[in-house]
């Protein structure tokens, strides 16, 4: 489990991007905190940098939408879903465990 941040430090409508072997992207989704890989899977944009629409972070370069909760696009022009990671809320710190580079979808 990787350490992302306190979730004082991740308020609703925020993220936070995590270096790890493939960046991962943190959102607070209304009270609800995921994590999926950062890296748009259209072109190379962190979705870290993108817009927060409820359970959905929209591509900052072309407004692809993905998914929080599976990481599936839900438009164009992103076809190929990101990876979504589990995280765990610990005594107020939020840790993620990233998915091995080979779980790519």
């Amino acid at each position: 489990m990787m350490r992302a941040c306190t979730v004082d430090e991740l308020p609703p409508g925020e993220s936070v991007r995590i270096a790890a072997d493939v960046p991962i992207a943190v959102f607070n989704a209304d009270g609800e905190i995921y994590a999926i890989d950062d890296t748009c899977s259209h072109q190379d944009a962190s979705l870290a940098d993108g817009f927060l629409e409820g359970c959905f972070v929209e591509c900052p370069l072309h407004a692809a939408l993905f998914d929080l909760r599976t990481g599936m696009p839900s438009c164009l022009p992103a076809k190929k879903p990101v990876r979504t990671h589990p995280v765990l809320i610990d005594s107020g710190v939020v840790y993620v465990r990233a998915a091995a580079a080979e779980e790519a979808a």
